[in-house]
């Protein structure tokens, strides 16, 4: 078979044995859950908190330290990335050498001098970001002036004070309470075997003055305020002080999250354990133990004898995209039998009971309806997760007979997504308008993300449920959703991609959303889309797009040639949404992934294809490459079948609208 040619059989089997491969990964009670992996700092992290608290696994260490060594890019610049292909990334870099130390590795040995050389080139340990800084304070490498001041006294500031909680994202929140508190209290790790990092420095740390470069405009007014405020810490009262530890300690306690951890994720988890360790609590203190509980069950155990640790657990996210791929998929009765499990398993999930932090900035009595991305997470559901879930639930709700049973569910998930339009009229991941900028200027926010503004694929996703349902009193909420989506269109047509890479993903997910709210497909801003998508295929027919284009955006939608089967996917979907399915364009990229496909009816490859942060922190979905294809090849399959031609969309007198009952008929995929 050729790269552009393919029968109906080979579309058959490859269909077939992705779809076999997809629910031999279903859980007994209807979920799926694929390993979601990030870069060395996650792992490199997990094994200096053994140390820092002094519960150090040599078991586990020594696997983890192996997976460390698997990812340390020898071949290439001799240090560790951010992402598969990246450039040299000092912090993660600095954190893997010190937890390979830790974990008994000589500094002689080849590949650490390696690295060192390579840190040392770069500037050394000195130019690490904050939380590298703040993670080599605790032990001691670097004095506490190389840390942005962080008073824990921030927990009592008011809600109409410039910075505040409330103002931050979910993430940071989360991140930043136990963190105060480790800072306000000067945190020292046990660290039981004295491991130390000072080869990492070009200059002796107590001697460093660059800690922080100078900067211009609002960041460097920020700067100014930092070293004049540090200076008066000694004048906080220990009364106001200790009011303000005893208000951090107990919000993150109301959000500790059991065994599925605070926040749903590794960094509010690990900062807490570390806070509640200093602090005095009890090894056997149930806060304390369900916390290293939910800490453990983000470890992964390979059989090749590694461990690494997950930033967090994706099984609603997995769950729905898997389900929306087997409906597309050719059905028999086990497909049929595990639908039906999936959307129970989904459904119960509803987060229906606990208004969370969302509420502070949510329209007035929006009540609760959405879901998390994690196993459970009730105070922190997301938009995105919501969008998809509702708007499935929706579709197999009226496919089905049960559109009575999914109402309720589908409703409260619509009223609680709407009460988080933005101004702008966008939806941000978990907050609406969490988008003053100026909070990205401070200095603890390096990393630049510390917002949750409203995005395009977020957007998208909304729009497409806003779409499906097509509730009549949500017209102006998708006229707004859809005038967002105009204003933020790239001039070559794409739309960037927050959560996935990149702007091969955004262009998706808006597409898919338009043509879902019954946008003709004929406007400009459609066409422009579906050209940029086409002029970025490969010759073999896939797509494939570097995270290199968050740094760089003349890359966008490019991979050097290389294709990627969940890019591939992305690119078909979109163009598919619009019944582009005849096209030159989806042929070639349907015979690439039948191509492309392994023996066990997946498509692997090395790259993280998400953005945890863009340009900071980047992810590798593993089930974006079990159920996106499949979803792409079920799809086209589907359309091609149809005996008779898609009814045309009407062309609209306004520049843009939204189809009416129309649009009620059409389903997510």
């Amino acid at each position: 078979m050729t790269s552009q040619d393919f029968s109906a059989s080979d579309l058959d089997a490859s269909l077939t044995r992705a779809r076999d491969a997809l629910l031999n990964l279903q859980h007994a009670d209807g979920h799926w859950c694929f390993e979601l992996e990030s870069d060395a700092t996650i792992t490199a992290e997990y094994i200096l908190m053994m140390h820092f608290v002094d519960e150090i696994d040599t078991t586990l260490q020594a696997r983890m330290a192996r997976y460390l060594r698997n990812l340390q890019r020898l071949d290439g610049h001799g240090a560790w990335d951010l992402y598969h292909g990246g450039a040299v990334d000092v912090s993660c870099s600095v954190k893997a050498y010190f937890a390979l130390k830790a974990a008994g590795d000589s500094p002689d040995a080849p590949h650490m001098q390696r690295a060192r050389d390579v840190i040392l080139q770069h500037g050394g340990a000195a130019k690490s970001n904050v939380f590298t800084r703040i993670l080599l304070a605790t032990f001691g490498e670097v004095p506490w002036r190389a840390t942005p001041f962080m008073p824990v006294e921030f927990v009592l500031f008011p809600r109409w004070a410039p910075i505040h909680m409330d103002k931050v994202a979910y993430w940071a929140r989360t991140t930043m309470v136990p963190l105060l508190v480790l800072c306000s209290i000067r945190a020292q790790a046990r660290n039981p075997l004295g491991v130390h990092v000072q080869e990492l420095f070009v200059t002796p740390p107590e001697l460093e003055t660059g800690y922080f470069p100078r900067k211009r405009g609002l960041p460097g007014l920020f700067l100014k305020l930092d070293r004049l405020v540090r200076h008066a810490e000694p004048l906080i009262p220990r009364a106001l002080r200790r009011k303000a530890i005893e208000r951090a300690v107990k919000w993150s306690e109301e959000r500790m999250n059991g065994e599925d951890g605070f926040g749903g994720i590794f960094p509010p988890m690990v900062y807490a354990y570390e806070m509640m360790v200093l602090l005095g609590y009890a090894k056997d203190h149930p806060l304390r133990r369900d916390c290293m509980d939910a800490l453990k069950k983000l470890i992964v155990h390979r059989d090749d004898g590694v461990s690494y640790c997950q930033p967090c657990l994706s099984p609603v996210w997995d769950t729905a995209w898997s389900l929306m791929a087997l409906e597309q998929a050719p059905a028999d009765a086990r497909t049929t039998e595990a639908i039906a499990r999936g959307y129970d398993w989904l459904t119960e999930r509803q987060v229906l009971d606990l208004a969370g932090d969302w509420e502070h900035n949510a329209a007035p009595a929006t009540r609760p309806g959405g879901w998390a991305f994690q196993y459970a997470n009730p105070y922190y559901p997301d938009v995105d997760d919501t969008a998809v879930v509702l708007a499935m639930l929706h579709a197999h709700g009226k496919r089905t007979g049960q559109s009575q049973r999914f109402k309720p569910h589908v409703d409260r998930a619509l009223d609680w997504s709407i009460g988080l339009q933005s101004h702008n009229g966008g939806f941000g991941a978990f907050d609406a308008n969490c988008d003053r900028n100026y909070l990205n200027a401070i200095p603890f926010a390096d990393h630049g993300a510390l917002l949750d503004p409203p995005t395009e694929d977020v957007s998208g996703r909304v729009l497409l449920a806003l779409g499906v349902t097509n509730r009549p009193q949500d017209a102006t909420v998708r006229e707004r959703c859809i005038a967002y989506l105009r204003d933020t269109q790239q001039r070559d047509g794409s739309w960037w991609g927050r959560w996935g890479t990149n702007y091969i993903y955004g262009t998706w997910s808006v597409l898919a959303g338009l043509a879902l709210a019954g946008v003709d497909k004929n406007l400009p801003m459609v066409r422009n889309a579906i050209t940029w998508l086409r002029g970025k295929q490969n010759a073999d027919g896939g797509w494939g797009e570097t995270n290199d284009s968050y740094l760089h955006p003349e890359l966008a939608g490019t991979n050097d040639g290389r294709s990627l089967a969940e890019q591939t996917a992305w690119a078909l979907l979109g163009q598919l949404a619009l019944g582009e399915h005849e096209s030159e364009s989806v042929r070639r990229g349907v015979a690439y992934l039948i191509e492309a496909q392994r023996e066990d009816g997946f498509w692997m490859h090395p790259f993280h294809n998400a953005p945890g942060f863009p340009r900071i922190f980047h992810l590798k979905y593993h089930g974006y490459t079990a159920y996106f294809p499949l979803w792409a090849l079920g799809r086209y399959r589907r359309l091609m079948q149809r005996t008779q031609p898609a009814q045309q969309t009407r062309v609209p007198q306004a520049p843009v609208r939204v189809a009416d009952a129309a649009a009620a008929e059409r389903t997510p995929a």
